[in-house]
């Protein structure tokens, strides 16, 4: 009976300062609560991968590395938790698209959220095409633009906007893309450039490779010797170096006469990371932080008038075993809270909505406890049975709808976007903790109040005559 008394007064404690580190941290912001983008205001940015020169078993890691790519890119702005995902959307008979979902907390420019983006180049290295395959397209363009003189560059203008590069038609992308670079380094040309009778040094941009990218662009150099291989940035050939041995240990050379503002520019975009993939933006949208407070107001507001509504009703209908249940709710809301900032959860609508949902769910699970409780009472079993019993037989209804809802809570979180991930997140957390409280402190709760024989004192008396008769 002690020994039981002593476990709950221990869990009370445990909930008393669990509850007051949730309420200090969110005062003094030492550690608030992680919302997400409808919370807080931002921006949200989503695009569309290219993978349609991707095999199929490549896209997931192509995917994963475009979202690194982009996080390393935002990360070198300083904005605060930052959130990357990629996304894949069945299009019916079309087959599938990737995209890749962004969202910055506190950037409501959409202008400078798409020139974080934008600013990461795309680098693709590109072999000869056959001669077949280049007769073929050159009788294309000539068709195309014979009437039309090319421009001083090579190119030709059609209508005043649509730009055709007679070169491009050379080269043939290979499997060798930005994914694989390491790292890009500023150097010097040896040789230099002639400057007014004297030599300046040239600017280049020495390109490292990892381990797979080396045996790649090794293989490359292998099959091309005496040919050009091309080097584009973001769809433009910038240098065109022409192959005379294989090249082992992976590392490249750009030569493009650039500026040293330009090649340190080329640098950090290249080190910041070359995108693998090309993407294309296909929507935006910005939250204020007047909507997304607006949001948090109304959120709690819900949250307490129906906690409250709870416990009224649970207290009118069980009275006593209702206002431990009240005790047990407000345990359970305390753990949640600090799972949220233990973990940490990133909050947001949705999943404000599934904590506010689970509530009603540990709310459940002791109204089916008491009402087998009342049963047994009504049998001629002792209080102290009647709660033994009541939690035991009451288990199995328990145990099967909470595991129903966890299984639709882990397909939610599996196979959902962004925010259904948010709802299934907490309402998953919320069942498991609801299980525990409802089980083990409400359990401990009501044994703590009663005895084990047949004697009954003031508050036996009152929770068998006022909340669990028939």
């Amino acid at each position: 009976m002690w020994k039981t008394r002593i476990i709950t007064l221990v869990l009370i404690g445990l909930g008393i300062f669990l509850g007051n580190y949730v309420y200090q941290s969110e005062i003094s912001q030492t550690n608030p609560f992680k919302l997400g983008l409808d919370l807080s205001g931002g921006s949200y940015l989503v695009y569309k991968a290219d993978v349609s020169e991707i095999p199929e078993n490549e896209i997931s890691d192509s995917m994963d590395a475009l979202r690194d790519v982009i996080e390393r890119r935002i990360n070198a702005f300083g904005v605060a938790e930052p959130s990357v995902t990629t996304e894949s959307h069945t299009l019916g008979i079309d087959g599938s698209e990737e995209r890749l979902v962004i969202e910055l907390p506190n950037v409501t420019d959409l202008t400078e959220a798409k020139e974080m983006i934008g600013q990461t180049p795309l680098l693709e290295f590109k072999v000869e095409a056959s001669e077949e395959e280049q007769d073929r397209i050159s009788r294309e363009l000539e068709a195309l633009t014979q009437d039309l003189e090319p421009n001083e560059d090579g190119s030709i203008s059609i209508d005043g906007n649509a730009l055709l590069d007679l070169q491009n038609a050379r080269y043939v992308n290979t499997a060798l893309t930005g994914k694989y670079l390491e790292k890009a380094q500023l150097q010097f040309s040896q040789a230099g450039i002639q400057n007014g009778g004297g030599l300046q040094s040239q600017p280049i941009v020495s390109l490292s490779f990892n381990k797979e990218g080396a045996e790649i662009f090794e293989e490359l150099t292998r099959e091309n010797i005496g040919k050009t291989i091309a080097i584009y940035l973001d769809g433009t050939a910038i240098s065109t170096p022409v192959v005379n041995v294989a090249i082992s240990g992976g590392q490249a050379i750009i030569e493009g006469n650039f500026t040293l503002e330009e090649a340190k520019t080329m640098v950090g975009r290249l080190n910041s990371g070359a995108l693998p993939i090309p993407i294309e933006l296909i929507s935006t949208n910005t939250i204020g932080p007047t909507l997304g407070h607006d949001a948090i107001d109304a959120g709690v507001t819900a949250g307490v008038i129906g906690f409250i509504f709870v416990g009224i009703v649970l207290i009118l209908w069980y009275r006593l075993p209702g206002l431990i249940a009240v005790v047990a709710l407000g345990f359970y809301t305390v753990i949640m809270l600090w799972m949220f900032k233990f973990i940490p959860v990133t909050l947001t609508s949705a999943g404000i909505t599934g904590f506010i949902i689970s509530i009603g769910i540990a709310v459940d699970a002791n109204i089916l406890i008491f009402e087998r409780m009342k049963e047994e009472i009504n049998n001629g079993k002792t209080l102290y049975d009647a709660v033994t019993l009541g939690f035991k037989r009451a288990w199995a209804s328990i145990r099967d709808a909470n595991i129903s809802s966890i299984i639709s809570a882990v397909f939610l979180f599996w196979f959902g976007t962004a925010l259904i991930k948010g709802f299934a997140l907490t309402f998953g957390l919320g069942i498991l903790v609801s299980m525990f409280t409802a089980v083990t402190f409400t359990r401990l709760l009501l044994l703590s109040l009663v005895k084990k024989d047949k004697k009954s004192n003031a508050i036996t008396r009152f929770l068998y005559q006022n909340g669990l008769q028939k």
